[in-house]
C-alpha cells in the first residue's frame, strides 16, 4: 500500500515542503490549514468566525481531492492563539461540521502575525 500525496488548487499552496494531504489506504490526513486564499495567498478575515470558515473551506478542498468530506472525518485538532477566541470558534465549528461529530483537541499556539487559528483533520474513508 503506497503513500499518495492529495494536492488541489482549490486550497492554499503549503509555504514549506509538505503535502497539502497524504493518504495511505483508506486514512487521509489533511495538513493544518489556515484562511489563506487559495487563488491569492492572502489571509481571509481578521475574526475567528471569518477565518474559521475560509479554514474549513480549505480543508473540505483537500478532502474532497482525496476522495473524501468532512462526513469521513474523525479527528480535529484545532490550534487557537488566544483562550478568549474558544466560544466564538465554537459557534462557527458547529455550524460547519456535521454530526456525528469527531472527536477534537484544542490547543493554544503562536501563530504568525494576523493568523488566529490553524486545523487540520484525519478522515477514514471506505
Amino acid at each position: 500500500m503506497s503513500k499518495v500525496a492529495i494536492s488541489t488548487d482549490d486550497a492554499p499552496t503549503p509555504p514549506a515542503a509538505f503535502a497539502q494531504g497524504c493518504r495511505k489506504g483508506n486514512l487521509l490526513q489533511v495538513a493544518g490549514q489556515v484562511a489563506f486564499d487559495p487563488e491569492t495567498g492572502e489571509l481571509v478575515g481578521k475574526t475567528v468566525t471569518e477565518q474559521a470558515r475560509q479554514t474549513f473551506r480549505n480543508i473540505e478542498a483537500v478532502l474532497a481531492a482525496g476522495g473524501s468530506s468532512l462526513d469521513d472525518v474523525i479527528m480535529i485538532r484545532v490550534y487557537l492563539t488566544d483562550t478568549a477566541h474558544f466560544a466564538e470558534f465554537n459557534e462557527v465549528y458547529n455550524t460547519l461540521v456535521p454530526e456525528p461529530y469527531a472527536a477534537r483537541t484544542t490547543v493554544y499556539v503562536g501563530l504568525p502575525e494576523g493568523i488566529l487559528l490553524e486545523v487540520d483533520a484525519l478522515a477514514v474513508l471506505g
